[in-house]
C-alpha cells in the first residue's frame, strides 16, 4: 500500500511539473506575440508611400503562425472586379504555388467567412460540408483543422480573410487563438487602408492593390 502511495505522488508530481512547464512556455509566447503584436501596430500606423504593403502584411501573417503554433495559412483577399478570393500572402507547404490562385467568394470555409463577415474555427473540415477540397487537390495538400477570420474596416467593405491551418501540435484551435487572429486581421485591414489613403490618385491606389492582388 505504501508502494502504491508513493508512486501515486510520483505520478501526481510529474504531472503538475508537467503542468507547470506548459503554463511557462504559454506565458512567454503570449508576452512574445504581445510584444511582437504591438510593434506591428505601430508599424501599421505609419505606413507611408515608401512602406512595403506586401511585406508588412506578410510579417502579420508570420506572426499569426508562430504564435498560434501552426504550419500553414494565408492572407487572402478579395478581387473587388471579380468579387473572387485571391491567395495574396502564403505560408507553408504550397506557399510558391498558391499565390496567385483564384476561389470564387461563396466558395469553401473563407468565402462563407467573406460573405457572413464571421469567425470560424474548424477542428475537422473534413467534417464541415462548407469545406471546399478542391484547393488540397490541387496542391497536394492536406487541411486538417483551422481558424478563420474576416478582414474588414467596416461593415461595408470586406477586404478578405486570414486563414491559419493545422497546428504543428496535437492542440486544437481554440477561442484564445480565433481572439488573436480578430487582432490581426484588424491590423491587417489597417495596414492597407492606409495604404490605400497614402496615394492620392485612384490610379496609384489601383497599382497598390494589383501588387497585392498579383495583377499584371
Amino acid at each position: 500500500m505504501p508502494d502504491e502511495s508513493q508512486k501515486f505522488l510520483q505520478e501526481e508530481a510529474k504531472r503538475l511539473a508537467d503542468e507547470n512547464r506548459d503554463l511557462r512556455e504559454d506565458l512567454r509566447a503570449l508576452q512574445e506575440s504581445v510584444r511582437v503584436l504591438s510593434e506591428l501596430y505601430a508599424i501599421s500606423q505609419k505606413v507611408s508611400a515608401q512602406t512595403d504593403i506586401l511585406q508588412l502584411l506578410s510579417d502579420i501573417l508570420d506572426t499569426s503562425l508562430a504564435v498560434l503554433k501552426a504550419s500553414d495559412g494565408s492572407l487572402m483577399l478579395i478581387d473587388d472586379e471579380t468579387g473572387e478570393l485571391v491567395f495574396a500572402v502564403v505560408r507553408g507547404q504550397a506557399a510558391d504555388r498558391l499565390v496567385g490562385y483564384r476561389l470564387p467568394k461563396d466558395q469553401g470555409i473563407a468565402g462563407w467567412v467573406a460573405t457572413h463577415r464571421q469567425p470560424q474555427i474548424v477542428i475537422d473540415v473534413r467534417r464541415d460540408p462548407r469545406f471546399f477540397a478542391r484547393v488540397d487537390e490541387t496542391f497536394d495538400f492536406r487541411t486538417r483543422s483551422m481558424v478563420c477570420v474576416p478582414v474588414y474596416l467596416d461593415e461595408d467593405r470586406v477586404l478578405g480573410v486570414i486563414e491559419v491551418l493545422n497546428k504543428v501540435s496535437d492542440r486544437e484551435f481554440t477561442q484564445d487563438d480565433l481572439n488573436l487572429m480578430l487582432v490581426v486581421a484588424q491590423l491587417a485591414a489597417i495596414a492597407m487602408h492606409r495604404a490605400e489613403r497614402t496615394f492620392a490618385t485612384h490610379e496609384q491606389r489601383q497599382a497598390v492593390r494589383a501588387k497585392l492582388l498579383k495583377v499584371h
